[in-house]
């Protein structure tokens, strides 16, 4: 028996498809709204984040 008929035989399996499309569309926007939004020193802050050799927390 292949893996969809056993989909198929769950009752209301379809509002799964659709909450993980609405989960995912709300937080894609969200990310949009913050990266927009941000304070740009902040953003150029954590883009050195992998260039920085003083960060003590690193062993």
């Amino acid at each position: 028996m292949k893996f969809i008929n056993y989909l198929e035989s769950i009752a209301g399996v379809s509002i799964y498809g659709l909450g993980s499309l609405l989960i995912f569309s709300v937080l894609f926007l969200g990310i949009l709204v913050w990266t927009f939004k941000a304070d740009k020193k902040l953003i150029e802050e954590i883009s050195r984040i992998p260039l920085d050799n003083n960060n003590p927390t690193h062993s």
